[in-house]
């Protein structure tokens, strides 16, 4: 069954559209006016069914690595750009995961004061989560989303046929963050995920059916509070945590499961803190230890992963704003002091349930 929905922004509606073997139906017919910028492993793994956009030669290939999202890196692809003869009625094709999204979603709000663009999410987390939103997060000087901007596509294409070629933990990095939704939306949100999330790591059709709920849990948010000002912060959850737990292991943890990761954190320290009880966190520590077992033996300095934390952009002043379960298990935002309590607690949970370097 086809589906489809549109997401109000500042720029009016945009459309996400769910479309089997849309990438064919795109390379039977490439808009004229489109520049295609395509992560490179995309191109290597699907190259015979993007054969006849690639032959318009209006193609930039970028391999999907943190440097090249960086503001020192993208003139690069900007005087590619120019090479290419962007104009303003140009449209920007991009195909990729985040990372790709990233620069596009950027440029296009940068570039000729701004350009269409169009999105071809390739991973699951993408497609699960950040393909809607609007946001873009640029790198500069090795700190790490410093700038970005809020550009909000002309359409998001979905094709859940890209997932064939992921490998496990890219799949299960999306998976985290369908799971981090649900629990924001409800406990019984999160309990549904968890009841069949055996099902949809082996039913492709279970799997895009969560994966169209988990963009509308999310989608509830961001016409909320499109610029991300109050509501729409709770979507952080697990991330204060989880950034700090890749920075602590200098990137080796996934993003979604590194945010798996650090929800579970995040529901022991509100424990410890009085915010939340043991029930939430109990109830919720089976399915995130299972959706980050491939990364249980990874040694976590929980010094860096201190030290991390502190620098937190969400930050104010002394104290760490932090998403934590509440007494019913709904998530809230919060500021929370910096101290002894925050530190032991954190290291109880490593000592407890996960792999610990002193």
């Amino acid at each position: 069954m086809f589906k489809s929905f549109n997401i109000q922004s500042h720029k009016g509606k945009y459309s996400v559209e769910f479309i089997a073997n849309g990438i064919d139906i795109l390379n039977k017919e490439p808009p004229e006016n489109a520049i295609f910028i395509i992560d490179k492993t995309i191109r290597e793994l699907y190259e015979s069914r993007i054969s006849r956009l690639l032959k318009t030669e209006k193609v930039i290939i970028i391999e999907a690595q943190e440097k090249n999202k960086s503001i020192e890196n993208l003139p690069a692809v900007i005087n590619r750009l120019v090479s290419l003869k962007v104009r303003r009625d140009s449209i920007l094709i991009a195909m990729g995961g985040g990372i790709i999204q990233d620069i596009v979603c950027f440029l296009s709000s940068i570039m000729l004061r701004g350009l269409s663009w169009i999105f071809f999410p390739t991973t699951l987390l993408a497609q699960s989560d950040s393909c809607i939103g609007s946001k873009s997060s640029i790198n500069s000087d090795n700190i790490k989303n410093i700038l970005g901007t809020f550009s909000p596509p002309q359409s998001v294409v979905i094709d859940i046929s890209f997932l064939e070629t992921l490998a496990k933990k890219d799949v299960l990095s999306g998976v985290g963050e369908m799971i981090k939704v649900h629990a924001i939306d409800s406990p019984s949100s999160f309990n549904h995920i968890a009841n069949h999330y055996d099902d949809l790591l082996s039913n492709s059709k279970i799997m895009e059916n969560f994966i169209y709920d988990s963009l509308l849990l999310k989608k509830k948010y961001i016409e909320l509070d499109e610029f991300d000002k109050g509501p729409r912060n709770v979507m952080n959850y697990g991330h204060s945590f989880g950034h700090a737990i890749e920075s602590a292991t200098n990137y080796v943890i996934p993003h979604g499961i590194a945010v798996t990761i650090g929800m579970d954190l995040a529901n022991f320290v509100a424990c410890r803190l009085g915010v939340s009880n043991s029930s939430h966190f109990e109830r919720m520590h089976p399915l995130l230890q299972k959706n980050s077992h491939l990364f249980q033996e990874v040694l976590i300095d929980t010094t860096a992963l201190l030290d991390a934390l502190s620098k937190d952009k969400k930050n104010s002043h002394s104290r760490l704003r932090l998403i934590l379960p509440d007494q019913e298990g709904f998530i809230h935002i919060g500021l929370y002091e910096n101290n002894g309590r925050l530190s032991e607690a954190i290291s109880e949970y490593f000592k407890k349930y996960r792999a610990e370097k002193f």
